[in-house]
């Protein structure tokens, strides 16, 4: 297991960004192409924002969600809209790469053609992600995977419709085959809040249906904390 920390959040997804086009880098120069998954919530902005400001090939570039409300793409909650606002229009992003959910939909009927996009792109087998950007909740969720979740222990699935009840709200989320599948994946951490969810995390006792970020390999992950998430580890 790979962790690095910084003095703050922005330093943080900034780095965890740079590593990220890093490792997108190696992938086109490798096969001509490379795909990325991110995640929502309020941590990525900086690393967003670090990714519309940098000189990259985007074009090159197909973009997926790992998880995403349900809600239209419109909405304030819309994980798609907050990427779409701080990177992708920014970046003037190739609408052909963007590979959204299209939430807005029933959320089952939204999961199925996700998966067939999934599908579609990768071919038969499990998607495998060149990079897979994640984050944890303070209960130490993951992707759209919350303690109890039944899908949680899912390997063979690759797309799924949740109801996330402290939210009263459908999500569309992958599953933990395709996290674990991806070829790298980076996990961006920050806030004192975190650090029960970190230590349940790396310390605690086996149990993905208490912690569901223990889906998460250690090989192949890099975890990048601010000093706040980071201190109780």
């Amino acid at each position: 297991m790979q962790t690095h920390t910084f003095p703050n959040v922005t330093d943080a997804a900034e780095a965890c960004g740079a590593r990220v086009v890093e490792l997108l880098g190696a992938a086109i120069a490798a096969r001509g192409r490379a795909s990325l998954a991110i995640s929502g919530g309020s941590s990525p902005k900086p690393m967003y924002e670090y990714f519309a400001r940098t000189e990259f090939d985007w074009q090159r570039v197909h973009l997926f969600w790992v998880d995403e409300r349900g809600v239209p793409p419109t909405d304030k909650q819309s994980n798609f809209r907050f990427a779409s606002e701080t990177w992708l229009s920014p970046a003037k992003y190739p609408e052909a790469n963007i590979h959204r959910v299209q939430a807005e939909l029933e959320a089952k009927e939204a999961a199925l053609l996700y998966a067939d996009d999934l599908t579609r792109f990768f071919g038969p087998a499990t998607p495998q992600f060149d990079v897979m950007h994640m984050g944890i909740g303070p209960d130490a969720h993951t992707a759209s995977l919350f303690p109890g979740e039944p899908m949680i222990q899912n390997r063979g699935g690759i797309t799924a419709a949740v109801w996330v009840e402290k939210f009263h709200q459908f999500r569309i989320t992958v599953l933990p085959g395709v996290i674990a599948a991806a070829k790298n994946r980076v996990v961006l951490v920050a806030g004192e809040d975190k650090i029960p969810a970190l230590k349940a995390v790396f310390e605690g006792p086996r149990d993905p249906l208490k912690a569901p970020a223990q889906v998460i390999p250690d090989d192949g992950t890099e975890w990048f904390l601010d000093e706040a998430a980071g201190k109780g580890l």
